[in-house]
């Protein structure tokens, strides 16, 4: 009986061991992840005269990337050019037809509708538009949209504190961020930065128009934490 007691006392001690050293080998598989970022504007998302590092787009896409794994990827789309309206944004991107798969979209256009006399109309219809196109190409997900404020650019050499430009601009950035707010899409106001641009050169790019890799910077500080809830980061 002693004998059979030892025996079965010694089965169970191997089982247990057993058991343990599963359990210490077991490691949970954590499948890499590619994150997909689509940038649509006009010459302030496409960065003119700052390197192509430093436009807005690429900042965040560096900044995210401190919050992601090294095995993670993170893939950004930058459809843009300097001088685009609406309407030039809209043709662009059915041309280009980019994938309807990404995880997050920028949107940041209106000002040459401004400065090209564009009537005001145009942008009522077509600024709804885009941010349709902008949800559709977003998964048909809103959450994974950040409609990003126009720049002033009567604070720069260019503009030279012109009062009409920042009154025209203000139209249309209140179009768009009410426009946001009854749909619940996500509204980053960036213009207060650039109207510092008279009384500190350096957020001006050597144009003496756009703004510079400093401005950008201070707009990704802005738009970085929203990025990150929407990419669960």
């Amino acid at each position: 009986m002693k004998v059979l007691f030892k025996i079965a006392f010694i089965l169970f001690a191997l089982l247990v061991v057993s058991c343990s050293s599963e359990n210490d080998s077991y490691t949970e598989i954590i499948h890499p992840k590619n994150y997909k970022y689509l940038a649509l504007g006009d010459s302030y998302t496409i960065g003119e005269s700052v390197c192509q590092t430093c436009r807005f787009p690429i900042q965040l896409q560096d900044s995210i990337k401190k919050h992601i794994t090294a095995n993670d990827t993170f893939q950004t789309q930058v459809i843009a050019q300097t001088g685009w309206t609406t309407t030039n944004l809209k043709t662009a991107i059915a041309t280009q037809n980019p994938t309807n798969d990404f995880d997050l979209v920028t949107l940041l256009i209106g000002v040459n509708n401004q400065y090209q006399n564009k009537p005001f109309s145009v942008y009522e219809q077509e600024f709804p538009e885009l941010v349709s196109i902008a949800i559709q190409k977003a998964k048909g997900d809103k959450n994974n949209v950040i409609v990003v404020s126009i720049p002033d650019y009567a604070y720069t050499p260019f503009g030279n504190g012109n009062a009409s430009i920042s009154s025209q601009l203000d139209n249309y950035n209140a179009f768009a961020q009410n426009y946001c707010i009854v749909n619940n899409i996500t509204f980053v106001n960036i213009t207060d930065i650039t109207r510092l641009g008279l009384q500190q050169p350096n957020l001006v790019a050597s144009d003496g128009l756009h703004p510079s890799t400093i401005t950008y910077t201070k707009f990704v500080e802005r738009i970085l934490p929203k990025a990150r809830i929407k990419l669960g980061l």
